[in-house]
């Protein structure tokens, strides 16, 4: 992509962002919520990852593995700990944007509204077969003029959390 292009590209989103802002159609709301943990989860964090680096060094003879598992426990309690930016969403006819991130409808196949807890969101499917599901959190007030405007551009779909999600959650890791 050449200068041109991507001159182009930025001011083809400063447009969008503008109209976006003159629709009316803007929130804040965060990028998701989480659950609250008490000392008792994180105990029993550091057991499991106990048993299953003790597993492996003496079942499996792998040093690698055990340490793989400490990483990735680390890194989990680095990702609960992290809070949640406060992101501002703003919709275009052309698509979504999500912070300083523009997702465009054409990616999307179809939508679907999810309550989860206390808190609303719209699940975009992605067209492709790997492509990632976006979550759009959403305050309740403006919930159905959001549908309404989403609705507009996108079918609608019952959607349902996928395993990975319902473990995520039940997990209270996200």
């Amino acid at each position: 992509m050449d200068k041109q292009e991507a001159g182009a590209i930025k001011e083809s989103t400063q447009t969008n962002e503008r109209k976006a802002r003159e629709n009316g159609l803007t929130w804040r709301s965060h990028e998701y919520f989480t659950a609250k943990r008490s000392a008792k989860w994180f105990i029993l964090l550091v057991l499991v990852v106990a048993v299953l680096v003790t597993l492996s060094i003496w079942l499996l003879e792998s040093w690698t593995f055990a340490a793989l598992i400490v990483v990735s426990a680390a890194a989990i309690i680095v990702y609960i700990k992290r809070p949640p930016q406060l992101l501002d969403y703003s919709l275009t006819d052309t698509g979504v944007f999500i912070g300083n991130s523009f997702r465009p409808f054409e990616d999307f196949k179809a939508f679907g509204v999810l309550k989860d807890g206390a808190h609303f969101s719209i699940i975009l499917i992605p067209r492709k077969r790997f492509g990632q599901s976006v979550t759009v959190y959403f305050p309740e007030g403006l919930g159905e003029r959001i549908v309404d405007e989403f609705g507009a551009r996108l079918p609608m779909q019952e959607v349902k959390l996928d395993l990975i999600d319902r473990i995520v959650r039940s997990l209270k890791i996200q």
